[in-house]
């Protein structure tokens, strides 16, 4: 137990970049948004309540768990701490960050809808698509994406310490390659309308929170097959 302490200790041992950067990256964000929704009195527009700003936020700590496995790693190995427990408390603090932000998102998209968009009509925290009735279920609307592209940023981080460069390359060739592969096969298949068909007909809860936690779990299993062999 005192090891797992010592190596959650680690990942914020500074905390004004863990947790400071995302918010001000995406409060940035949400300035830049509420600017132009003021100025150009976007409020009565059709679907003009809709921004991906809040995107700024999900990326940046993906990439904050990407350094915590490229820089803190092998600071923790140093200290003796096995990679299991390096692991263990990665995935600990994934959850717990997932939720606070699923949290904090629901809040702050509470605060938007009582103050009617933030006085000019802008659904920021909780863009069309995702909003759910109630704080708690809001939450997990937010928390559940957040908790998959933290899983994808621990597994970049394994991929760049385990084959280096290359390993990274490799990674978004292959990426770009198999989603390029699949966009041409279901065009050959002329399947877009079935494949949009059941997306509609999938709840919220199962888009927005299953699918993401599913998603979630097979990265991080990825990631730990990869960690065990990392070396300093």
């Amino acid at each position: 137990m005192n090891r797992v302490l010592t190596a959650a200790r680690l990942q914020f041992v500074h905390p004004l970049v863990v947790l400071g950067i995302p918010w001000l990256v995406v409060s940035i964000s949400f300035a830049i948004n509420w600017a132009v929704w003021a100025l150009a009195d976007l409020r009565d527009q059709p679907g003009a309540g809709f921004t991906g700003g809040v995107m700024a936020l999900y990326i940046t700590v993906m990439v904050v768990f990407v350094q915590s496995v490229t820089q803190l790693l092998p600071f923790a190995m140093g200290l003796s701490l096995s990679r299991r427990t390096f692991f263990t408390t990665t995935a600990l603090v994934a959850l717990v960050s997932a939720f606070g932000y699923g949290l904090a998102l629901a809040g702050l998209a509470a605060i938007g809808d009582a103050t009617d968009g933030w006085g000019v009509g802008l659904s920021f925290w909780a863009p069309i698509g995702m909003r759910a009735d109630g704080l708690a279920m809001q939450a997990l609307v937010s928390g559940a994406p957040m908790l998959a592209l933290i899983a994808a940023g621990v597994g970049m981080g394994v991929v760049q310490k385990r084959w280096g460069p290359a390993g990274v390359w490799g990674l978004i060739i292959g990426s770009i390659t198999v989603v390029g592969g699949l966009v041409v096969l279901v065009t050959w298949l002329r399947a877009w309308n079935e494949i949009g068909a059941w997306f509609t007909d999938r709840s919220l809860a199962t888009l927005a929170i299953g699918l993401p936690t599913a998603v979630a779990l097979v990265l991080a299993a990825l990631a730990w097959g990869g960690l065990r062999r990392v070396v300093p």
